[in-house]
């Protein structure tokens, strides 16, 4: 072999120095908390917890592993109720359609309907409206009429493709007795029916709603409003009409629905970091723990909705970041650590902690909320789920600059907000963000709803991105050190 003169060779080098392109590093990856984040995926998202379902034996196993994950950490139970240690009951509501029941009469004489064409639905236990007149309102749609207008009456709608229940709770709470709309357009009484019939979950705290709410086919409303010389067309024709003005029908209506209910009792898990000078405030992580236990039905293979990413991640990286809190010096503020049940049915176990908080609301000055992280490969910039509806973010940025990480700039991630935990506390004015990398990248998040989302296949799974949900942690650990410290952020900050 011939061998270079050295002049030569590292005149060679220089210029291959100068020639080659310039390379980023890659994101140095925190190995060891990636796979302690994926231990407790494992376990929390194993067939052996059933999915995490609340008010079964999966609730059970999941309140004890984490309840012994932050005993182990050095944290103390932030429920501040000796009876009840780490453990906050919270018990639920499940209501399903019960009963459905409409007649109808023209001066005093019954009009023959199918019971099959229409369809009685409410919130509360028993909602009943006797000989009510009907009155009809066209689409519905502008301000509501005085309640003198609607009290005692049945409010009839042209359904006209306006999906969602906006019209109808406004004519309720306007003074209607009952709102019955007429199924006119694509939607059929059967998809109604498919997506009421499912179970609806609230709080027991929460007050029965006296709602009475119908839905009738057209051919069923043209039965009905033969007997009156009217038809859906004529009511069509008429609710398009520039003087169009609500009207009541020769015709009285009698309406009754019921639900069935079951309790459910089921537990949020608090923990906390006592801090120096806990009357400067707290900070406060969250993350829920439940999901849907079995969720499909044979012939599938597997049924069981083992919830890895959505959120065994989530609450992976809750218990990381205690780990890592507890060890360093005491903060000022208490942090509180509070892993939720019922996100999946509504947000009712942050709901429950909002009311009947371990502490006074208005004394958190900083909320974060941590949900479906695993999700992203390390050095993707962080989202905020959040942006823009706090004073939290310049404090954001600060700490964002001090760890070199990148935030993005969009808002889109917002579109989220409505969907997470921090949602529930924003309503009682608690100031909550969600800061992820898993939001920094929406289109591998929204692969993730298209493909594995709420179905069996989400589960720990070879390959599975550990990446930015670590560095997620660190993050969220730094921005744990930077809130808890009353001279970075004042007690003023909400």
């Amino acid at each position: 072999m011939n061998r270079v003169p050295a002049a030569l060779l590292a005149a060679l080098l220089l210029g291959l120095s100068v020639a080659a392109p310039a390379q980023s590093a890659a994101p140095r990856r925190d190995k060891l908390l990636e796979d302690q984040i994926l231990a407790h995926m494992t376990v929390l998202s194993s067939d052996e917890y059933q999915g995490r379902e609340p008010g079964t034996d999966g609730e059970a196993k999941t309140l004890r592993y984490i309840g012994r994950q932050w005993f182990e950490a050095g944290l103390v139970s932030g429920t501040n109720d000796p009876s009840h240690e780490w453990f906050a009951p919270v018990t639920l509501i499940s209501r399903e359609p019960g009963a459905s029941v409409a007649q109808f009469s023209r001066k005093g004489r019954l009009i023959a309907l199918p019971p099959d064409q229409v369809l009685m639905l409410t919130s509360g236990k028993r909602s009943l409206v006797q000989g009510a007149p009907v009155l009809f309102l066209g689409k519905g749609q502008g301000s509501v009429p005085p309640r003198a207008e609607l009290a005692g009456r049945v409010a009839l709608l042209l359904d006209g493709g306006v999906e969602g229940n906006e019209r109808q709770n406004a004519l309720i709470a306007g003074g209607a007795s009952a709102v019955l709309t007429v199924l006119d357009r694509d939607r059929s009484l059967a998809s109604v029916a498919a997506r009421r019939k499912r179970s609806g979950y609230a709080l027991a705290s929460e007050a029965l709603g006296g709602d009475l709410e119908g839905f009738i086919t057209r051919a069923g409303a043209d039965r009905l409003l033969l007997t009156a010389g009217e038809s859906v067309a004529k009511l069509e024709a008429a609710a398009a009409r520039t003087d169009f003005a609500p009207r009541v029908l020769e015709i009285s209506a009698s309406l009754e629905a019921t639900t069935r209910e079951t309790t459910i009792r089921t537990h949020n898990v608090i923990g906390m970091i006592q801090g120096r000078r806990p009357e400067a405030g707290a900070v406060l992580f969250l993350s829920h723990w439940d999901h849907f236990g079995t969720c499909a039905e044979p012939p599938a293979e597997h049924l069981i909705c083992n919830g890895a990413i959505d959120n065994a991640s989530g609450v992976g990286a809750l218990i990381e970041i205690a780990r890592r809190l507890a060890k360093g010096p005491p903060p000022d503020r208490d942090i509180y650590f509070l892993a939720t049940t019922g996100e999946e049915l509504g947000l009712l176990g942050t709901e429950a902690f909002a009311e009947d908080p371990p502490l006074p609301l208005s004394s958190i000055v900083a909320g974060f909320n941590i949900d479906s992280i695993a999700i992203a490969p390390a050095g993707t910039p962080l989202g905020i789920v959040g942006k823009g509806m706090t004073r939290l973010d310049p404090q954001i940025v600060a700490v964002a600059r001090a760890q070199r990480r990148k935030l993005s700039d969009s808002d889109a991630p917002n579109a989220y907000v409505r969907r997470q935990d921090g949602w529930a506390l924003l309503e009682h004015d608690v100031p909550t963000v969600l800061v992820s990398t898993a939001y920094g990248d929406l289109p591998r998040l929204e692969r993730f709803f298209d493909i594995d989302y709420h179905r069996p296949g989400d589960r720990v799974k070879p390959g599975i991105e550990l990446g930015g949900a670590a560095e997620d942690v660190s993050f969220l650990v730094a921005l744990g050190r930077w809130f808890g410290d009353v001279r970075r952020v004042p007690i003023t900050v909400k």
